[in-house]
């Protein structure tokens, strides 16, 4: 993967870059928008390309192999053309939802048994399978088969999960350099760091994957329930074993100040549910912290959700009236939100990677942070 740093900040690690793919070019800082299905809930293709400005979406090998099932998806000549998306896509390997939605999961030495959460029927995951799905499903980034650690976990299953992972990240790559991508462009294959929160066993995770030459790297067993501040510890001590000219990524951490956090820890790619789900339930994100749009207090407020956006919603409509679409239960509110929330996630990384180019991240970055957390907490109160 050709991966070039533009701007590195003086006064801590985080970079601006971008790296290219058959499908595009993605700038650096970026957050994916999550399109489990093959969709982003409730926004169009259309609205999340030319109005929200995503650069690359994230879609789940796990939730595509069950439905609609890799041979539709090679009949129809790809997830890019299945779902008309004509930019950079990543796929995880379906790990964490074989962790979290399957009631029988039986993880083996060659793989992971699991039970389908739509029928209950058994399937079976190995590495050299979920690399051939990602094939199909023709993704420009392939996320390898990892174990993901719960938390709390004792250092013993920690360690083994991590050598499980490292033994299957050895499989991942061999099945993804004996196989071909079944379209005309390049794939790419990230490896996914564990180890809990056992440094010792993040740095040879990090190691033995460095060892591998993957494309890229990903952070994953974190935002699983750890203290934030033990996230922030483990996260700034594993950048610092991972190559500077290739790509970092930290899965699944969507809250705006942890993901300004991770981009000081020199990480580069992130994604999440959170803007989009949390969209959904009424919760939206601006300049001045969350809101909850169906507060009283919206009634007859007649001015944009946040006065220093420019989305289409913010451009358009008022506060009030996300608050009667809400209360009202019309459709329409989940789109209006959606396209908010993921307005002020490009924008966030957008003005992110600016100001490491004009060396004025750290000083920014604590800024926001404090604006947020100030009034997060008076609204709490």
């Amino acid at each position: 993967m050709n991966f070039i740093i533009t701007n590195v900040d003086k006064n801590s690690k985080a970079r601006a870059g971008e790296f290219y793919t058959a499908h595009g070019v993605v700038h650096t800082p970026v957050f994916m928008p999550v399109g489990t299905q093959g969709t982003v809930k409730a926004i169009t293709q259309r609205v999340l390309k030319e109005e929200v400005g995503a650069e690359i979406i994230l879609a789940n090998t796990y939730h595509l192999y069950l439905r609609p099932g890799t041979k539709i998806l090679e009949s129809a000549g790809g997830l890019h053309k299945f779902m008309n998306w004509d930019l950079p896509i990543l796929t995880d390997s379906g790990g964490f939802q074989v962790y979290s939605l399957s009631d029988l999961r039986k993880v083996r030495k060659d793989g992971v048994e699991f039970r389908s959460h739509l029928d209950g029927s058994i399937h079976f995951f190995t590495p050299q399978k979920v690399i051939e799905i990602q094939r199909s499903i023709g993704s420009d980034i392939i996320m390898p088969l990892d174990e993901c650690t719960p938390y709390p976990c004792d250092y013993d299953y920690a360690k083994k999960s991590k050598d499980l992972t490292s033994n299957w990240a050895v499989l991942n790559k061999e099945a993804f350099l004996s196989t071909h991508s079944l379209y005309d462009y390049e794939q790419y294959l990230f490896g996914i760091v564990q180890g809990s929160i056992y440094k010792d066993l993040r740095e040879s995770s990090a190691k033995e994957l460095v060892n591998l030459d993957f494309d890229g790297y990903a952070i994953g067993g974190l935002a699983v329930g750890e203290p934030i501040e033990t996230m922030y510890e483990i996260v700034d001590f594993t950048t610092n074993f991972l190559p500077e000219n290739k790509p970092r990524y930290l899965m699944g951490v969507g809250r705006p100040e942890n993901i300004l956090e991770a981009i000081a820890f020199g990480v580069d790619m992130f994604d999440c549910v959170m803007p989009t789900r949390n969209a959904r339930n009424a919760y939206l994100f601006t300049s001045k912290g969350v809101i909850t749009i169906k507060n009283a207090t919206y009634k007859e407020d007649f001015t944009p959700v946040d006065d220093e956006c420019n989305c289409y919603t913010c451009k358009n409509f008022t506060k009030a009236y996300l608050r009667h679409l809400f209360n009202a239960k019309e459709i329409l509110a989940l789109e209006l939100a959606t396209i908010h929330n993921l307005t002020f996630y490009s924008n966030l990384m957008r003005t992110a990677r600016q100001k490491i180019i004009e060396g004025k991240f750290l000083e920014w970055k604590n800024e926001i942070i404090n604006t947020i957390s100030v009034n997060v907490q008076l609204k709490e109160e």
